[in-house]
């Protein structure tokens, strides 16, 4: 029992460590160019590893077909985000549209 608490212990000091030197050094230290170019793909990789599985991989396993209703409200939701670039609208979109495809296919 002490192990998992000293574990829980030191995971939190790490990870309050590496937010706390963001902090610390803003403003100090500057990156180097090719870091800062690198850094505006983490937020589209991060979104898409936590999207993509959820619209094609519903039940755990890889559902291409026309009636994957997560699939559809993507494709709404992608087309409206090209179109309109608001994040909001995008949001709102995507889940009448996934509501409504569900409603549908039921």
């Amino acid at each position: 029992m002490a192990e998992t608490w000293l574990i829980i212990l030191l995971s939190g000091l790490l990870t309050y460590g590496i937010r706390l030197s963001f902090i610390a050094l803003h403003g100090r230290w500057q990156p180097p160019l090719v870091f800062q170019r690198a850094l505006r793909y983490v937020p589209p990789a991060v979104l898409s590893a936590i999207i993509l599985p959820e619209i094609f991989l519903p039940a755990g396993l890889p559902d291409f077909s026309p009636l994957n209703p997560r699939l559809l409200a993507g494709i709404l939701a992608v087309l409206v985000a090209w179109r309109t670039r608001s994040t909001l609208l995008t949001i709102v979109t995507g889940m009448l549209g996934l509501y409504l495809v569900q409603w549908l296919i039921r």
